[in-house]
């Protein structure tokens, strides 16, 4: 075999790797599952009263460690594999914070990710449209990888359990939205990278 057939065929296994690199990846690059996340640190309990949705500094926002929380988030995904993705994230700071410092070339704030934590009578009727979201992302997704970057409360009402600040939830859902099966993912650390 000369130079040039094992260049190629190292090329090509390389290339492979890289496009295959995870379960996760695999998983995500389908139409049967979605990734949430509950966004990453950020210290208490719901919102200061009076806070508004157009000004952060009335909300509880990310603290340094959950800063650099999203972006170990951020490089493990790609160790496994996910190099693109369509982020979408809820209109709260401290999540759009998260989206955007998993650093995957931006997200859009989706109104069906918006928590009902001062509203906890709503929670079937937001888990329904968030449904209805993710029914409608993945029939138009292609192969790229669905993350959303959410809160507690929604993650909870859709799976049932809890989950921490940075936890991530692999979400095998129907044609409908509704999950099926999920895979808890806890919050990489700086360790695993």
């Amino acid at each position: 075999m000369n130079l040039k057939k094992i260049t190629c065929c190292c090329v090509f296994l390389l290339s492979a790797l890289w496009t295959h690199a995870s379960e996760l990846s695999d998983k995500l690059q389908s139409s049967d599952y979605v990734l949430l996340m509950r966004h990453t640190l950020a210290p208490g309990v719901g919102d200061p009263a009076g806070y508004t949705l157009e000004d952060c500094k009335t909300q509880r926002n990310l603290s340094a460690e959950g800063r650099q929380q999203a972006g170990v988030v951020g490089n493990w995904l790609r160790k496994q594999g996910v190099v693109h993705a369509e982020v979408y994230s809820s209109a709260w700071c401290r999540c759009q914070d998260t989206a955007e410092l998993l650093k995957f070339n931006g997200f859009q704030v989706a109104p069906p990710l918006a928590s009902f934590f001062d509203e906890m009578h709503l929670a079937k009727s937001r888990t329904q449209a968030l449904e209805q979201f993710i029914a409608e992302k993945l029939k138009t997704k292609s192969h790229k990888p669905l993350i959303l970057v959410t809160h507690h409360v929604n993650i909870h009402a859709f799976m049932g359990e809890n989950i921490a600040s940075g936890d991530m939830v692999l979400a095998r859902v129907d044609a409908h939205g509704k999950m099926r099966s999920y895979q808890l993912i806890p919050r990489p650390s700086q360790a695993q990278l």
